[in-house]
């Protein structure tokens, strides 16, 4: 699933603050901001990891899933 690094990280490409992406997806600022102390799967309700993906696909960012391999992991771009 998604990552709080890759929350991180997807928040730094569309230059979002984290209340940004909280007004967004409709989660609160201190859920997001324990959501990315993490660098593997955020300890949250489904529903509101899946509204920051939501959000932050909506804003251009694409997700990429798999366990790291030496060549890359799991990560996140921009479309």
């Amino acid at each position: 699933m998604l990552t709080g690094s890759q929350i991180r990280a997807a928040r730094a490409l569309l230059k979002w603050s984290g209340q940004d992406l909280a007004d967004r997806c409709g989660v609160s600022y201190p859920a997001i901001q324990r959501a990315e102390r993490v660098d593997d799967m955020p300890n949250m309700q489904a529903k509101n990891l899946l509204a920051i993906k939501l959000a932050l696909e909506a804003g251009g960012c694409q997700f990429l899933d798999g366990p790291y391999t030496g060549a890359g992991g799991p990560g996140v771009r921009l479309r």
